[in-house]
């Protein structure tokens, strides 16, 4: 049997050496997954659009997530990296303090963004931290408004 873990890094280690031990494999691929209730994840498991290699990056690396039919990138000044996670799955382990969602394709950081601006009909135009234009669309705008208490 193979689980995927989504627990805090304080817990990763141990947690996967007990499933280690009962003959239970740790895999970011695997069909069950471990989630740590009122924890967030503190790291991401994903694969560099380049080189295909799977990499563990840290949450605070993220500028954002955006979705693309069923791909998933995660943006960050470091590269593009693909996860096999869905948009959904990856905002309820995203701690809402640091991640919003601002569309029905991407969750972006809270942090990297480098200015917001009005638009028409009820949106925001946000630039992130890497120059990238990202629309706050009308769905979210009030959860956006409430969130930046604009």
């Amino acid at each position: 049997m193979k689980i995927k873990l989504a627990i805090s890094d304080e817990s990763y280690e141990e947690v996967k050496e007990f499933l280690l031990s009962k003959g239970i494999e740790v895999d970011d691929e695997a069909d069950f997954e471990l989630i740590q209730r009122d924890k967030y994840a503190g790291h991401m498991t994903v694969r560099n659009t380049k080189t295909a290699e799977k990499v563990h990056i840290s949450v605070d690396e993220i500028i954002l997530i955006e979705s693309y039919g069923h791909t998933v990138e995660v943006v960050t000044s470091e590269g593009t990296y693909v996860t096999s996670d869905r948009l959904y799955q990856l905002v309820n382990t995203l701690d809402p303090d640091k991640f919003i969602r601002v569309s029905n394709s991407v969750i972006v950081s809270k942090r990297k963004i480098k200015q917001i601006r009005p638009s028409l009909s009820m949106k925001f135009v946000l630039t992130m931290e890497n120059d990238r234009k990202i629309d706050v669309t009308r769905s979210y705008y009030n959860s956006f408004k409430e969130a930046f208490n604009i």
